[in-house]
C-alpha cells in the first residue's frame, strides 16, 4: 500500500478509533470512517479540518454502503462492534448481528487484494493454564459470547490471503470516546473518585496495553504487512501480566489513599484468567512505548475532567 493509501475504519468514532484515526491521518494516510454514532459522540471533531479525512454516517452491516466504500480503499480496519461481554450479554441478538454476521459479511465483500487488519481480543484464551503463557499457538477457549464471536471471525479472516489479526490485551488510557468499563480505566476511576474498590476473585490475571500502542501496532503492521500477513499476533505489555490485586498495587503507588478490599464471599462474573506472551509481535520489531504507570498518570489527569455517567459501554 502506498504511503498515502486509503484506509476504511468501521466504527472509527469509538474508543480505539478516536485515537487511531487521528494517528493514521498524521502519518499521511487518507482515512474514511463509517460509524452509526450510537453514543452520540463527537470524538473525531478535531480532525474534520484534515483534507484526508472523510466520514460516513451509516451501518457497518449495510452491504450497499460497504460495497460503495470498498471500491476506493486499500485497507480495512473493522472496529465496529458491540464491545465487551456485559454489553453482548445484554443484547445477544444485536451482538451476533454486528460482531459476527456483520464482520463475516464484510469479509465476503472484500476483494482478494484488499488488506485487512482486524482487532480481536485476548478473551479468546478464556481461562488459561496456571502460570503458563498463552501464545498464538495456544488453544482458544472463549467463555463469553463476545469472545466466541471474535474467535469465529478471526478464523474466517485468516482464511484469506491478505489479513492480519491482533489479539489485543485489555486496553487502557484516555480517549475522546472514553470507556470507563475497561479494567484499568475502571479501577483508576474508582481510586480517584471513591478512594476504594472491592475485588472479587482478585487472583484472576490478565494482560494490558495502552490505547496509543494499539495505534502504533496498526502502523507497524501496515509497514510490515507482507512479512506479517496471514498470522495472529498477541499485542500487550510483556511486563503487565497482572492479577487484579497486583494492578491495584500499581495504582496505589500513584494514589496512596486507595483502599483495596478483597470480598470474603461472592464471585466475579468475568472468569477470564490468563497470562499472555507477546514475543511473536516483539520478534517482528514492535515494542510498546507506553507503560502501565504512564497510563495511570494519564487517567488521573483525565478523571479530573469527566464523571462517569455516559462514558461506559454498559
Amino acid at each position: 500500500m502506498a504511503d498515502n493509501g486509503s484506509i476504511l475504519v468501521t466504527g472509527g468514532a469509538g474508543y480505539i478509533g478516536a485515537i487511531l484515526v487521528p494517528y493514521l491521518l498524521k502519518l499521511g494516510y487518507r482515512v474514511t470512517v463509517l460509524d452509526n454514532f450510537m453514543f452520540k459522540q463527537n470524538s473525531l471533531a478535531a480532525v474534520c479540518s484534515d483534507p484526508g479525512f472523510n466520514v460516513v454516517k451509516g451501518d457497518a452491516r449495510d452491504s450497499r454502503v460497504l460495497k460503495e466504500l470498498l471500491k476506493s480503499h486499500d485497507l480495512v480496519i473493522p472496529l465496529a462492534a458491540l464491545v465487551g461481554a456485559p454489553l453482548c450479554a445484554a443484547d445477544p441478538i444485536g451482538a451476533k448481528s454486528i460482531n459476527l454476521d456483520g464482520q463475516l459479511n464484510l469479509l465476503k465483500l472484500l476483494s482478494p487484494n484488499q488488506w485487512l487488519l482486524i482487532p480481536i481480543t485476548n478473551s479468546g484464551y478464556g481461562i488459561g493454564e496456571k502460570e503458563k503463557f498463552c501464545t498464538e499457538e495456544s488453544p482458544l477457549n472463549p467463555i463469553s459470547l463476545y469472545g466466541k464471536h471474535k474467535v469465529a471471525v478471526e478464523g474466517a479472516a485468516l482464511d484469506r490471503d491478505n489479513s492480519i489479526s491482533f489479539r489485543l490485551a485489555t486496553v487502557f488510557g484516555m480517549s475522546a470516546r472514553m470507556r470507563i468499563d475497561l479494567l484499568v480505566n475502571d479501577f483508576v476511576y474508582r481510586a480517584v473518585n471513591d478512594s476504594s474498590v472491592i475485588l472479587f476473585e482478585s487472583h484472576f490475571k490478565r494482560n494490558y496495553i495502552h490505547i496509543r500502542d494499539v495505534s502504533r501496532a496498526f502502523e507497524h503492521a501496515i509497514k510490515n504487512f507482507n512479512s506479517m500477513k496471514g498470522e495472529p499476533y498477541n499485542v500487550g505489555l510483556s511486563d503487565a501480566n497482572l492479577s487484579k490485586r497486583e494492578l491495584c498495587e500499581v495504582i496505589s503507588k500513584h494514589i496512596p489513599n486507595f483502599t483495596v478490599i478483597e470480598a470474603p464471599i461472592g464471585e466475579d462474573p468475568d472468569k477470564r484468567d490468563y497470562i499472555v506472551s507477546n514475543r511473536k509481535i516483539e520478534n517482528t520489531g514492535f515494542l510498546p512505548q507506553f507503560s502501565l504507570d504512564m497510563g495511570i498518570e494519564e487517567l488521573i489527569k483525565g478523571y479530573t475532567m469527566i464523571k462517569n455517567t455516559k462514558f461506559g459501554n454498559v
